[in-house]
């Protein structure tokens, strides 16, 4: 992997544990996903004209195909990613969506899309995974812990983190097939999939616009950090798929698990902390491992 891939990757790491802290923060819903999505149309917009000036006219049916799939899945990522922050706790589902969703990639990489990966490349991918478990709870996901209550807490967090990666591993898939293959703009790919996800998501805030109103004037704060921020830190990665093989970089977003032990941890006090910093170093090092192979 080329070092302007992974500093790419590294800097999107932290803005990605960044937002992802605010949205768990702001509590939010299909209303809150709706929210941002709008931010992030109005706030770059003046990016998304410059970047679509002169291209959208050669977009042909495949493009704009690409763009409604991305949105649709991009939707169904966060809905249910802010659904298992409002059910457990972000020390959980954040590791194992963010784990398991590039190791998908990968495997579909190598054995769909016919890309390499060598041995050190492999073991990077394995420290990796092996941080996230630990950062997510280690041994004591399996067992959950002696509280009925905590133990079902857990187990949510556990099903809403792989459902988010399986949805994480299928919108990169797409999107890195339109900047590898399509030749698209990672800008566009991003910001057109804005008018998508607010089209998707209307109908949860027209039905009920009294309540829509109130929860804007709760969060408004949390969904402007977070539509100004995250199309920065995807777009940064699309960009490094464009130089780097698309199974060697979903696995190193990972990076950003090393921000959230030591940033969200600290904020919200979940998890044990020594255990968590453990983890974040085996993914630094698997990250490496992934930069070299």
């Amino acid at each position: 992997m080329p070092l302007s891939a992974l500093a790419l990757i590294v800097l999107a790491g932290l803005i990605h544990a960044s937002w992802n802290i605010a949205a768990k923060k702001a509590g939010g819903d299909a209303r809150f996903a709706f929210f941002t999505s709008v931010m992030m149309m109005l706030i770059w917009a003046p990016v998304g004209l410059w970047a679509s000036w002169g291209v959208l006219p050669r977009w042909g049916w495949v493009e704009w195909s690409l763009v409604a799939v991305s949105g649709v899945l991009h939707v169904l990522y966060y809905v249910v990613l802010l659904r298992g922050y409002r059910k457990a706790d972000l020390t959980v589902v954040y590791p194992l969506a963010r784990g398991s969703g590039p190791l998908l990639s990968s495997l579909v990489a190598i054995t769909l899309l016919g890309e390499q990966i060598s041995a050190v490349g492999v073991a990077g991918i394995a420290g990796v995974v092996g941080g996230v478990f630990l950062i997510a709870g280690g041994p004591g996901l399996l067992r959950a812990a002696h509280d009925p209550a905590q133990r079902r807490r857990v187990h949510k967090g556990m099903v809403y983190g792989l459902l988010t990666g399986a949805f994480i591993a299928s919108y990169t898939v797409v999107d890195g097939y339109g900047v590898r293959f399509l030749l698209m703009s990672p800008i566009l790919i991003d910001y057109l999939g804005n008018f998508v996800r607010v089209a998707v998501l209307a109908p949860a805030v027209l039905r009920d616009r009294p309540a829509a109103v109130t929860l804007w004037r709760r969060q408004w704060k949390y969904a402007l950090m977070v539509g100004a921020i995250s199309p920065v830190s995807y777009v940064l990665v699309l960009y490094a798929m464009q130089v780097a093989p698309l199974s060697h970089v979903a696995p190193a977003r990972e990076v950003s698990m090393l921000f959230a032990a030591l940033i969200g941890g600290h904020l919200l006090g979940e998890g044990d902390r020594l255990q968590r910093l453990l983890g974040a170093a085996l993914i630094a090092a698997g990250v490496m491992a992934l930069a070299l192979g």
